[in-house]
């Protein structure tokens, strides 16, 4: 079954559970941050997806749109005197864009299907625990050479399997096709195999560059095309 949500192409990739920071500027954008909190669009919801590296978007280049993105929730939203917008949203469901419609409203619409997960079969169910042990000592040491302490913190315990690589990589500066990779990923076990390797994998370059930690206030806004 579809439904239709508005979208917002942003040159990053919005994972569920992750926080997503804005500054709205361009008049579609503005429009749509009014209809979302006048309640002219429900719900409160928008849909984020991400630009192809390389590509410009138009409204006539609807290739340059990745076809899975996330849902984004209205969560704050502060009005400036010149009537920008400074918004932070939460990523909820994770959805298959099918097509976009640029003419029925100034932003872009699209018809979407909702992306459940893959069912876990029973024998690596058994393991998901383990697999959840060992991407969250990825995660620790990924954080302990990139940040200062004070900066990270690991998710609560009780974060379901099926949630714990997005919040996991939420702490992390990923390539966004790895992010892209981990967001199109139905299954639990799989995307808690894949953090670990991305976290083990960056940990050891910064561990070899000796890199500096960097606050992570000062990654505060997302990079967008509004």
């Amino acid at each position: 079954m579809t439904e239709t949500l508005p979208l917002f192409p942003l040159g990053t990739v919005l994972l569920p559970g992750a926080s997503l920071p804005l500054h709205i500027f361009e008049p579609r954008y503005r429009q749509l941050t009014v209809d979302l909190v006048t309640g002219v669009l429900p719900d409160r919801q928008f849909g984020v997806v991400s630009i192809r590296e390389g590509w410009e978007l138009g409204s006539d280049n609807v290739g340059s749109l990745r076809q899975i993105g996330c849902t984004a929730l209205l969560r704050e939203a502060r009005r400036l005197n010149d009537g920008r917008f400074d918004i932070v949203t939460k990523g909820e469901r994770r959805f298959k864009l099918i097509s976009v419609d640029h003419k029925a409203a100034p932003y872009l619409v699209g018809e979407v299907e909702y992306l459940p997960d893959t069912p876990t079969p029973p024998p690596i169910a058994d393991v998901l625990p383990l697999m959840a042990k060992s991407a969250r000592a990825a995660h620790q040491r990924y954080c302990a050479a990139a940040w200062h302490r004070e900066d990270w913190s690991a998710p609560p315990e009780e974060t379901t399997h099926e949630l714990l690589s997005y919040l996991l990589a939420g702490d992390c500066l990923l390539a966004l096709e790895d992010k892209q990779h981990l967001l199109e990923e139905t299954s639990p076990a799989r995307r808690l195999r894949l953090i670990r390797r991305l976290l083990h994998l960056e940990a050891g370059i910064l561990d070899a560059l000796h890199a500096v930690p960097v606050p992570l206030s000062e990654f505060g806004h997302a990079s967008n095309p509004n």
